[in-house]
């Protein structure tokens, strides 16, 4: 019944936008676009690593304007616009572009439940780029920058006593136009390829939620060590009031607890425990529950799993890489996680898990590298259920005058960054380890992509590996390689080769394939005049490319046994003028023969042992 009851104050709250909303523009659209409605537009619990059971989603049809610096309004750049997609979008509803010399501003109006009389309110965003300032009723409750991770603000000093309540959020997002992460963004499509329309704004869900007046649970994340078969949660209190009751379970069955104080983490033993890996993902439910003189002032939902991702030389000297203490081979695709009518952002929940389901189940892979990409908390959510591994890229910054030796130990030139750029990367790239570190997941962290933006390359390896020495650490996937962390990763298209061996280092493919066939009514690009789709090399029929894929895998074989103990293949699906993927743009044509594809994969993961 309480649920129900914020679901309608949610919808009487907009009752005053008229929804006439409609994707823009006639591109090409995913399945499940057709789904999305301002009543229907991604409703799912945002954030299943940090679950509360109260909550009301802002996502919907909000006020939109587009000002310059100097806050003057743009002719004909306003209206309405679908959250939480970014305003370049065709499910924004608006489909246009901003620049360095424009502000987006979002609008919208909420009121907040009476059943949360007496708490405070958090207003929440998965993500913004780049820089967002909020207000609530025309008081400034907070500044955030970088576009890849989720903020909260506590606005209840900012809201009034009853009756409706407004947000105003004003965003600046240069692009690669400014010294910041981007990924595969840019404005002018440098040279089209492999670089993508712009994402602005608001591309994650937006939700409020309320919490105790005196504390509550600010985040949470887990260690394992299964030789001890024992679990560490370090839970994140906003303040130091309280006891800590964290509980284990197996289903329905309690296996594990502990009060602690705040200043203590929870260890928790779990006798028996099952351990995590792709073909056995369990994950443990946790409850955490904050209380305070016999009264609970808060109560999250999380999971964990037992796993250990680690190194260790074989009987030939190789080193390889193991999953709970056995050579695993990592085998999957390149994943940039675009959509055609969401860019940024999948369509539905169900599209987001469809990418992860489509990899493991229908293609048999066990890892995906996320390209110079952050997900939402949903996405990892379901690698984690299926058992998916994950190589973790931080963003690209701009990476336009790099000096790159591809392939050559020591070769190349770090690029010479201002200290305002560095600050910048540590900041958005600790946020983002920050918040993805509780996922089981997640194996490898890559801070680099080839050479794009590579700079103090080793302090930069190190000060990851402090930063989280629970995982692998990939210095710079195919860049200039240095001789620090864990991995050496070579990129080869269109065969995938190994070209040194590393006594040190784990060896990896950590690109390769490139396969293209474009697939009429299915392009991104239709237009003669536009730059036409391509791949690193083409055929003309799903057969040709299904041989093409099949031998290629089968050259991985002979790689392992000199040392390779990883390959990664561009890509799961096309993306824009790219036509290299398993599937076509809008994942409505299989471009190969999938089971031919598992079955291969299945042999290249099993050949190692």
């Amino acid at each position: 019944m309480k649920k129900l009851l914020i679901i309608l104050i949610a919808a009487l709250s907009m009752a005053g936008v008229k929804a006439e909303w409609k994707a823009a523009g006639n591109r090409i659209k995913t399945q499940w676009a057709e789904n999305v409605s301002p009543q229907n537009v991604l409703s799912q619990y945002p954030r299943p690593s940090l679950e509360r059971a109260d909550w009301m989603s802002l996502n919907g049809l909000w006020q939109y304007s587009v000002t310059n610096l100097e806050n003057q309004p743009r002719e004909g750049r306003s209206g309405e616009i679908l959250v939480p997609f970014a305003i370049e979008s065709s499910l924004s509803g608006v489909r246009k572009r901003i620049t360095e010399n424009d502000f987006l501003h979002y609008s919208r109006e909420f009121v907040v439940p009476k059943a949360w009389n007496g708490k405070r309110i958090m207003l929440n965003f998965g993500a913004v780029d780049w820089e967002c300032t909020v207000s609530v009723n025309g008081i400034m409750v907070g500044r955030h920058t970088g576009g890849y991770t989720a903020f909260s603000f506590d606005i209840t000093d900012a809201l009034k006593a009853k009756g409706s309540q407004r947000i105003d959020v004003k965003v600046w997002d240069p692009t690669d136009h400014g010294p910041y992460p981007v990924g595969k963004q840019s404005h002018d499509g440098r040279k089209g390829r492999i670089w993508y329309t712009p994402v602005s704004g608001i591309w994650q869900s937006a939700w409020l939620e309320p919490v105790s007046e005196r504390n509550h649970i600010e985040s949470v994340y887990s260690l394992s060590n299964i030789e001890r078969n024992e679990v560490t949660i370090y839970t994140k209190c906003a303040n130091s009031t309280g006891i800590l009751l964290t509980e284990i379970f197996d289903g329905e069955k309690l296996v594990a607890q502990c009060r602690s104080t705040l200043s203590a983490n929870a260890v928790l033993h779990i006798p028996q425990a099952k351990l995590w890996s792709p073909d056995s993902p369990f994950l443990y439910d946790v409850k955490i529950t904050l209380e305070a003189n016999g009264k609970v002032l808060d109560c999250v939902k999380t999971y964990t799993a037992l796993r250990e991702i680690s190194t260790k030389r074989d009987a030939l000297g190789h080193m390889r890489v193991t999953l709970n203490g056995k050579n695993i081979f990592m085998y999957g695709p390149l994943d940039q996680g675009w959509w055609p009518d969401g860019l940024y952002t999948a369509p539905t929940d169900e599209a987001l898990k469809w990418d992860v389901d489509f990899t493991r189940n229908t293609l048999g892979f066990n890892t995906i590298r996320k390209h110079i990409k952050v997900e939402p908390d949903r996405w990892y959510y379901y690698c984690d259920k299926m058992g998916i591994l994950v190589w973790q890229d931080m963003p690209s910054m701009n990476h336009l005058g790099y000096v790159w030796a591809r392939n050559d130990v020591g070769g190349g030139s770090d690029m010479k960054l201002t200290q305002k750029q560095k600050d910048n990367y540590y900041k958005e790239w600790g946020e983002i380890i920050d918040q993805l570190r509780m996922h089981p997941c997640i194996v490898v962290w890559v801070p680099f992509n080839e050479a794009w933006a590579q700079f103090d390359t080793e302090k930069v390896t190190e000060w990851t590996k402090k930063k989280d020495p629970s995982r692998l650490i990939n210095p710079a996937s195919g860049g200039n390689l240095r001789l620090c962390g864990d991995i050496m990763d070579i990129h080869h298209y269109p065969d995938p080769i190994m070209p040194f061996h590393d006594s040190q280092r784990v060896v990896v493919v950590g690109e390769y394939g490139g396969i293209g066939l474009p697939v009429e009514g299915h392009l991104w690009e239709t237009s003669k005049k536009k730059k036409k789709s391509w791949g690193y090399i083409r055929f003309s029929t799903p057969k040709e490319v299904t041989d093409e894929y099949v031998k290629y895998a089968e050259q991985l074989i002979p790689l392992l046994s000199e040392g390779v103990s990883a390959a990664i293949y561009t890509q799961t699906t096309d993306v824009e003028s790219e036509v290299n993927g398993f599937t076509t743009y809008d994942r409505k044509v299989e471009k190969m023969d999938y089971s031919r594809v598992k079955a291969v994969n299945q042999k290249v993961i099993n050949s190692l042992k």
